[in-house]
């Protein structure tokens, strides 16, 4: 089952769950006959009732059948996220189970049911707020990928690849293809969740020599599931390296976010007006960079991440702010750079962008 399908059943699970809490809080508005254990509400819907139950519980089995496997398989160290989720799938796991054993043996504790419903949609409403977000947000990239899958990514995606350090024999025509983009989709979505979770991979952009090691440790890895081939994995390299412009975006906004959280601390954090200025030293002397070596480090490594016209839509104005941004591609966007290449990048857009040369 692919992510996609087991998402799809969690909001199925989260609209049955939903309609039968509400359901049984109108039904138990109607009289109630406590000597024989019969209730006044209309036989349609208290056999509706019945039916969104043991429907809720049938998914909930094929839900578990697909999940509880996968825990075996998990290759890394559970996030929190995740003990989190198995948690709540074993707490409504538990409810259901108390619930029928109500129905079935102890009719007498019927009075417990609204609140053991109230709290099984509870479980269900924060299972569905851990999991299925994530599901979603591929899905909405793969819904705007008219341009990954367009000629012109797929030539950025092929150029990118054959500077990636892939095996010869790889042919980068073909993974450059809407057909192997799409077959390494599906392995994303198929095998590579079978030992992690889609966050861990959509969480940040990285450059295509990252997503390189990155799947060739996977592939090599032991599994218990259908192991992932080489050409799979070639595969779904071109497919991510294919995303990394729309990751790039998702982590702009949340660095946005960032951002004016640090303006605020940095205000604090200010010296006083009447603070002493810090003592001058005398400037080491420039160091000689040629600028059409400098130009062509700049395309070559900040293109493997996102356009270079995004730069240009919004430059840095000062030195601070080209420092800024250089950081920022190492720490969050995990760029590989050597200091030879970070000076000539730092050199190219001080020079383009803010002395405007």
């Amino acid at each position: 089952m692919d992510v996609i399908l087991s998402a799809s059943l969690g909001l199925l699970f989260l609209v049955v769950g939903t309609a039968a809490v509400f359901l049984m809080y109108y039904l138990w508005g109607f009289p109630f006959d406590k000597a024989t254990r019969t209730s006044a509400a209309p036989p349609s819907l208290m056999r509706l009732h019945r039916q969104l139950g043991w429907f809720y519980i049938l998914i909930y089995i094929v839900l578990m059948f697909e999940m509880v496997p996968r825990m075996w398989n998990y290759q890394v160290e559970w996030p929190a996220r995740t003990v989190a989720h198995m948690c709540l799938g074993m707490g409504v796991g538990f409810i259901l189970m108390i619930k029928v054993l109500i129905l079935r043996f102890f009719r007498h504790l019927e009075e417990w049911m609204p609140a053991l419903g109230t709290s099984l949609l509870a479980c269900t409403i924060m299972l569905a707020g851990l999991s299925m977000p994530h599901a979603f947000r591929e899905m909405a990239l793969a819904s705007e990928m008219g341009d990954v899958y367009g000629d012109e990514n797929r030539a950025r995606v092929k150029k990118l690849l054959e500077s990636a350090k892939l095996p010869e024999e790889a042919p980068i025509d073909e993974l450059s293809s809407v057909d192997s983009l799409q077959a390494g989709r599906q392995v994303l979505l198929k095998k590579c969740v079978a030992c992690h979770d889609l966050k861990t991979i959509l969480d940040r952009p990285r450059s295509p020599l990252d997503w390189v090691g990155t799947v060739d440790r996977m592939v090599i890895k032991p599994s218990f599931n259908e192991p992932i081939s080489e050409f799979e994995g070639w595969q779904v390299t071109g497919y991510l390296i294919a995303i990394s412009r729309d990751l790039q975006r998702s982590l702009k906004e949340r660095r946005a976010q960032e951002e004016q959280r640090e303006q605020a601390d940095a205000v604090l954090a200010a010296p006083p007006p009447g603070a002493a200025p810090a003592v001058a030293t005398e400037p080491a002397p420039a160091q000689q960079i040629d600028a059409a070596a400098a130009r062509k480090t700049y395309e070559s490594v900040c293109s493997q991440c996102h356009e270079l016209s995004e730069v240009e839509k919004a430059p840095p104005t000062s030195e601070a702010e080209v420092i800024e941004v250089i950081r920022r591609m190492v720490d969050d966007n995990e760029m590989k750079a050597t200091p030879e290449q970070i000076t000539h990048i730092e050199w190219h857009m001080i020079k383009v962008f803010v002395h405007r040369g």
